[in-house]
């Protein structure tokens, strides 16, 4: 019978390790990349610049809840988005 169960485990070794190392390559990156992501938009403030996943530019001048709006261009135009549409935070120097 410790044949049969050495067999067994040599069998076991390659799927397990191939598991392990998927693991360990994608998904912990993916949940770090995810977390970062969340503070991120805790931490978002008005008078931030902010890029959406879509590529507009603008400056954040209000947040409600879910609902950011920004405001881009010279013209002053305002767009809504949901909080998890913006994908990166500048945050405005106080410099002047």
């Amino acid at each position: 019978m410790p044949q049969e169960y050495m067999n067994i485990i040599g069998t076991l070794i390659i799927p397990i390790g191939f598991i392990a190392a998927m693991y360990l390559m994608v998904i912990l990156p993916q949940k770090k990349r995810d977390k970062q992501h969340r503070q991120m938009l805790d931490a978002l403030q008005v008078g931030d610049n902010v890029v959406t996943t879509g590529g507009i530019i603008g400056k954040v001048i209000n947040i409600k809840d879910d609902e950011i709006t920004i405001e881009t261009s010279v013209e002053k135009t305002k767009i809504k988005f949901i909080r998890t549409a913006i994908g990166s935070v500048e945050k405005e120097s106080k410099e002047a």
